[in-house]
């Protein structure tokens, strides 16, 4: 598995409007348009993109961190082999993704980007 950066954050909570008109005027960050995330998501310089959701919109978790790797399928079989629980792989038009509990039994994301998004 290759990790190559921090690609994602994202929080849920019922103060979505709120706290997406912050992000966007008062942060300025700019709103991103994706299908299929049913969130408001926001794109930051570096290239990565921190989402808010309503509650529950991120499965259970209130906080999601997503680590960037060159290849989804492969860093899903790693995980696998070192005995690790992964979600199902979802996908959007720019990102597959997988979640996944660590040791500390907090929820985490693997994200590829397509290549014609990348």
């Amino acid at each position: 598995m290759r990790i190559l950066g921090l690609v994602f954050a994202g929080t849920s909570t019922p103060h979505r409007s709120r706290m997406a008109d912050f992000l966007n005027d008062t942060l300025a960050l700019p709103r991103a348009r994706v299908d299929g995330i049913e969130a408001d998501l926001f794109e930051l310089p570096d290239g990565s993109t921190f989402a808010v959701a309503s509650p529950g919109g991120m499965g259970d978790t209130p906080r999601s961190v997503g680590f960037l790797v060159d290849d989804l399928d492969a860093a899903a079989a790693a995980l696998r082999e070192a005995g690790v629980t992964v979600g199902a792989i979802g996908e959007n038009e720019r990102e597959r993704y997988l979640h996944f509990r660590a040791p500390d039994r907090e929820l985490y994301e693997l994200v590829e980007r397509r290549a014609d998004t990348a």
